[in-house]
Parts: C-alpha cells; structure tokens; sequence
C-alpha cells in the first residue's frame, strides 16, 4: 500500500467502529441472531471494500463495467460517508452521555441507539449528497467590476468551468450537459481551470470531447490543475489543442475588441511547480485589462501584485461539504484555504474561487452546489 493509502485505511477503519455498534443495535432490534457479530462483519466487510474502490482511482482506469460501477461503487460511498457522518455524533455521544450520567446521580453509559440512529441518517444524508446534489448543477451569472476596463470591453461574458474530474464517477455525459448550458448562454470567452480528470490518462479523450463541445466567439482557453499531472499530463495537453482549444501553460494571448487589448493568461499548475507568473505576464500589452487563469487560489496574492485584474480560480471545490446558504462563510476548504470559494478582492483586483462542477475524494457534495459560471466584466 502506498502512504497516503495505509492513511486512508487506518481512518476508514476508525469510522466504521461506531457503525459496528450502530449496525449491531438495529440487528438486536430487529430480533436477528448474534447481533454482536453481525455489527462486526459488516464494519470488517466496509474497510475491506474501501481498499478495493480506492485502488481503483489510483489512477482512475476505464473498464469498469456501468453496473459495477451503479451498484457496488456508489453505494459503497454513501455508506464511507455516513460513516464519516456517523462519527461526529457518536463522539460527542461517548464523551458527554456519561458526564451527564454522573451528574444525575447514575451509572455512566453510552446508549447504543445513538450509534444507529447517527448511521441511519448518515444513509439519508449521504444518499442525499451522493445521488442528488453532485449531478444537480446551476448556471449563474455573475458580474465582475473591473476598475479601468475598457469600454469597448464591457459586458464582455466568460463563461467558466472548473474541476471537471471526469472519471469513472463523473462521466463525460455530465460534462457535456456542463458544455451545453454554458454554449446557451452565448460567451464570449470559454475557460476551464483545471482539474479536467482525477487522475490518468484513460480519460482524457472523453476530457478532451467534453472541453471540444464548448463554443464561445473568442475561442476556448484552458489552465492545467494539478490532478492533471496525476499521471501523464502531455496526452492531454495535445488532444485539446488537435479540437482547437488554447492550453495556456505561463502564456497569454491578446483578446481585441475595435483596436482595443484585453490580455488572458494562465499559469501551469503550482503543485508541482510548473506555475511561472512572470512569464505569464510578461507579453501583456501596455495597459491591458488582465484576466489571469490560475488553478490554485493561493496564487492570488502575487497575481494582484503583479497587475492581474481579474484571477479565475478553482481548486477547492468550495469543500464539497458546507452549510447550506452559508457555504460561503462555512465550508471544509474554509479551514486550509483563505480564499475557498466566491469573489475576494485585494486592491484593484478580484478573484473568483470557482465551486467546481465535478468531485475528488468522495463523490459526494452538501450544501455547495456545482455550478456552470458566467462571468460578466463591468466597469467599476
């Protein structure tokens, strides 16, 4: 096993003690023999499984019969994420029920039925996030004060996508479903930052057809993310451009509107250090509105330093799990990443940290809605 996979495993395993106990009590509820055992089989049977899924994206390979994946692989996240779930009440359940015990005045215990009823509505959430909320997608629009733009560039539509993930568990139906809604609202500019695959190289034809169906007046631009060198990222790279699309890697290109310049650039993915800034800034016509394509917020800050105006973000995915209508201000990548998701701004430059369309990790979203973006530039 890999580290970070021996990782996985150790906290897969963690999780599924309070499911042990919570899946023994429904058997002893439901009359069943040797409730006991039948807890501990089923935890033995969710660590085991793990193994089996996560090796399966490490890379992610094609192959995989549909109804494997719709009948064993799904289901099994939904449960590896009630399980995750299943976890936090179980917890608070084992420390505070026996204090509150003691200051009553009896024996210290941990009622087994908060373990199963913490499971069972983990199912229900999980099944929820899994199922439902990572296909249900949204188009908005969204407008960007620029400070100094161009006349002749205002309204000037972009139309953003981000963390596509096509996979095994995010196929390229979905991802042209993405590439139509945003060709309907008739962008000027098309982008997509980053993280077009998971990991591999299996699908990067299906990447490159979702990525080819875009449309916009002023071409297609891509920035590589850092799941596209999860594996060879170079195949990649040469089948968007044989359907036409720009891939940007520490270049720009100058977008005219009736003699005036508006300069897009990306820089290379910052994980593996192929991210060059200056060099992405350095052919930028004197006094060029700037749209900076970085896959990594962080890079934000040198971005505006260096004179980007407006910086495409993705990268987080907003944390996949967040508050619902609070997401903004509440979500698990808000604990790693300053800028998590949505608009910030330093100085005279904004930044807008895209949610993500796909997923990585478990397949799962909560409260952070997948979205096809379209950003209208305005004068501030």
């Amino acid at each position: 096993m890999s580290r970070i996979l021996r990782f996985l495993v150790i906290v897969t395993a963690l999780t599924h003690l309070p499911v042990a106990l919570g899946v023994a009590e429904l058997a002893r509820r439901l009359g069943w023999p040797l409730p006991a055992l039948i807890g501990f089989a089923w935890a033995v049977a969710g660590v085991t499984l793990f193994v089996g899924r996560a090796r399966a994206g490490m890379p992610d390979r094609k192959g995989r019969h549909p109804a494997l994946v719709r009948l064993v692989d799904i289901p099994y996240f939904i449960h590896w994420c009630a399980c995750l779930w299943t976890l936090v009440p179980s917890v608070l359940a084992a420390v505070f029920a026996p204090i509150v015990d003691l200051l009553r005045g009896s024996p210290p215990h941990v009622p087994a039925g908060v373990f199963m009823y913490a499971y069972l509505s983990g199912l229900a959430v999980a099944g929820y996030g899994v199922l439902v909320r990572r296909r249900w997608y949204r188009v908005v629009e969204r407008d960007v004060p620029v400070p100094g733009l161009d006349a002749r560039f205002e309204g000037l539509r972009i139309a953003q996508l981000s963390d596509l993930h096509i996979g095994t568990l995010t196929p390229k139906s979905w991802g042209l479903r993405w590439s139509r809604s945003a060709n309907e609202r008739a962008p000027d500019l098309a982008v997509v930052t980053g993280d077009l695959v998971t990991s591999g190289t299996d699908f990067h034809e299906d990447v490159a057809d979702v990525v080819g169906a875009l449309r916009a007046r002023d071409g297609v631009f891509v920035s590589m993310g850092n799941h596209d060198y999860f594996g060879e990222g170079e195949p990649l790279v040469s089948l968007l451009r044989a359907r036409g699309v720009a891939v940007l890697r520490n270049e720009g290109v100058a977008i005219e509107r009736n003699g005036a310049k508006l300069w897009l650039a990306a820089i290379d993915d910052t994980w593996t250090r192929r991210d060059d800034l200056a060099r992405a800034m350095q052919a930028r016509p004197d006094g060029a509105t700037t749209v900076l394509l970085a896959h990594d917020p962080n890079r934000f800050d040198q971005a505006a330093a260096a004179g980007a105006n407006v910086v495409l973000s993705g990268h987080t995915h907003g944390g996949q799990i967040g508050v619902p209508f609070l997401y903004r201000f509440a979500n698990l990548a808000s604990f790693s990443y300053p800028y998590n998701v949505g608009f910030y701004r330093r100085g005279p430059s904004v930044l807008y940290v895209h949610p993500g369309l796909g997923t990585t990790g478990p397949p799962m979203r909560l409260g952070v809605p997948p979205e096809v973006t379209i950003l209208v530039l305005r004068a501030a």
